[in-house]
């Protein structure tokens, strides 16, 4: 059997812009992403499903190992199935917060206004549940190996926050200490892990954050 012959075209869309251009814009986008915030409460105002649409789109053209692009994105929006999904994570975030093993853990959140309380999951007007495909399904239902599976949907979720960001609105990051009433709520294949839920939309009029500091350029990287 013949190895199956790559296609390969052009570079045509890359864009060489001038030194001083390139800075510029580094520093513009550097300083709009300072502005990011990953906020706890949420507004219930309706957000045009054309924007996810189009941030879905962005996180989609993410980097993948051997381009399996092995993620699925699950848009939630239905009152009755976001009750469902907040309910199932109250429970085992109760059983969390309640137990001695993870007590330090509890404390490194609190200043973060962080608790077993997760309204938001119904306010929001949008949770996206990412979905890591472990490995991948053939039409003959033969399964087709992933690679890098985690490393990709991390890539392609910070993709997704950034997108997020850039058009306007505001997101929160969450992970259910277990996740696995997520395939079962929404239905998905066994062959897909939940990776997190990705909440969505305009900050709520009375949105506080805590006051926190990011580390320096010269704590997170180094040149050699």
């Amino acid at each position: 059997m013949e190895a199956e012959e790559h296609k390969f075209s052009l570079l045509e869309e890359y864009n060489d812009y001038p030194v001083r251009e390139m800075k510029q814009r580094s520093t513009s986008f550097c300083a709009d992403m300072k502005r990011r915030r990953t906020v706890l409460q949420f507004s219930a105002r309706v957000v045009h499903r054309a924007i996810i649409e189009n941030c879905l789109r962005t996180a989609g053209t993410a980097p993948s190992g051997a381009n399996m692009q092995p993620w699925s994105f699950v848009v939630v929006t239905d009152r009755a199935v976001k009750r469902q999904i907040r309910e199932n994570a109250e429970k085992v975030e109760r059983e969390f917060y309640s137990r001695n093993a993870t007590r330090k853990w509890v404390e490194a959140l609190k200043p973060l206004g962080t608790d077993q309380h997760k309204p938001f999951l119904e306010i929001a007007p949008y949770l996206i549940v990412i979905f890591a495909q472990r490995y991948g399904i053939l039409p003959d239902g033969r399964k087709k190996k992933h690679y890098y599976v985690t490393e990709s949907v991390g890539i392609a979720t910070g993709m997704l926050i950034t997108a997020v960001h850039y058009a306007g609105l505001v997101s929160l990051t969450y992970t259910p200490s277990q996740m696995g009433f997520l395939n079962k709520i929404l239905s998905r294949p066994p062959n897909e892990k939940p990776f997190l839920i990705l909440v969505v939309g305009y900050p709520a009029e009375d949105t506080v954050v805590p006051i926190i500091e990011k580390k320096s350029l010269k704590d997170i990287a180094t040149f050699i």
